[in-house]
């Protein structure tokens, strides 16, 4: 409502001052009201002209303004020195015409003006300007913001680490991640639509949560597809990227932005197991190498046991062999171990559970016992 009152006093304006103006300069009383009446309509039809250029560009950014404008004055001082230099040209041919020299100057100016202006806009977001209450590129006072990426919003463990307490700082959520989950919570299949659905709960209750305050950003970025735009918005607003993402992660880490991957948080959290140490553990099923069997640890990771196979279904205790890390998950290797290293609950020693299958006899088992 505002923006349409001050919009109408500027076409108020414009066509008061041309008809004041035309008052003045159109005194023949020959002349009738005619010259005043077209100046009038032209000064209301430029201020409606530059109304509706401002209606066409409603999303306006204040580094894009900025750039223009202070391109604007570079351009301008650059044409007042060209304009000096040019005067000593002139001093050595003074055949040279005064209109051919004004229009040399105009020609000077408008190149002048065209490349400060183009020139601070492609490299607005490469260095800053110390300018007071002026910045090409937003600056986050305090805590450094989070940006979450749609893996981790529909993943659903950022709300655990909010209420573990440990990360309290500012969350943001892009409208274009927002407007992704609502696409995928209207997908045809059925668990597609269920984790779009998730991840506009997992929304609602981050912008509820009493320990963290989350911000949708409408901000229109630049990028093909929703992960371009995410580092492209992270790089603006030096925001950390949060995602589960394991190639978006990558990518980042090359654009120069800092990244949490949630997978990478809670392998950091997981006790730490060591080669040698026991495990108790259920074998679950076989594995993908003859005799292997594999279990699960309570928080999820994957035990591979070497000769479980034939105890698939049962409990049992087993010692690491080794450990793999990688970021997209850890796994463990171990094996069945023997009455003289796999100590108990109460420190004494257990013999491993026999296979259910018949040992192999050994080779001198089938020799004759007759000389």
């Amino acid at each position: 409502m505002v923006l349409m009152i001050l919009r109408g006093l500027f076409i108020l304006f414009c066509g008061a001052t041309a008809t004041l103006y035309a008052i003045k300069a159109f005194t023949d009383p020959e002349q009738g009201v005619w010259p005043i009446m077209f100046t009038l309509i032209g000064g209301v039809g430029f201020g409606g002209l530059i109304i509706l250029i401002d209606s066409l560009t409603p999303k306006k950014k204040l580094s894009a303004v900025s750039g223009v404008f202070l391109g604007l004055i570079v351009g301008m001082l650059a044409t007042f020195a060209m304009s000096k230099l040019m005067g000593f040209v002139y001093v050595i041919f003074p055949e040279i015409p005064m209109e051919l020299r004004e229009g040399i100057i105009v020609f000077v100016g408008v190149v002048c003006v065209f490349t400060a202006i183009t020139m601070i806009m492609q490299t607005k977001d490469d260095f800053r300007f110390v300018i007071p209450y002026v910045e090409f590129s937003k600056q986050i006072r305090g805590t450094r913001p989070m940006l979450l990426d749609t893996s981790a919003i529909i993943d659903g463990r950022i709300l655990d680490i909010v209420d573990t307490q440990v990360a309290q700082g500012p969350m943001i959520a892009p409208k274009f991640v927002i407007d992704e989950l609502h696409t995928i919570s209207d997908s045809a299949d059925k668990l597609k639509r269920a984790r779009g659905r998730r991840g506009l709960e997992i929304v609602a209750k981050l912008q509820n949560h009493n320990m963290v305050d989350l911000t949708i950003d409408d901000t229109e970025t630049e990028g093909q597809n929703v992960d371009q735009k995410l580092i492209v918005l992270a790089q603006q607003t030096n925001a950390r990227l949060v995602t589960t993402d394991f190639n978006l992660a990558k990518v980042a880490e090359l654009r120069d932005v800092d990244v949490i991957n949630i997978n990478v948080l809670a392998d950091a959290m997981r006790p730490v197991v060591l080669p040698g140490e026991p495990l108790n553990v259920k074998v679950a099923k076989a594995g993908e190498s003859p005799g292997q069997g594999v279990g699960y640890l309570e928080d999820g990771t994957m035990v591979v046991i070497e000769q479980g196979h034939g105890v698939i279904g049962k409990q049992v205790e087993v010692v690491v062999t080794s450990v793999l890390q990688t970021s997209v998950g850890r796994m463990i290797f171990a094996r069945l171990g023997g009455a003289d290293d796999i100590p108990t609950a109460d420190g004494s020693r257990t013999a491993p559970p026999k296979s259910q299958s018949s040992p192999r006899p050994r080779p001198d088992q089938h020799r004759s016992r007759n000389p």
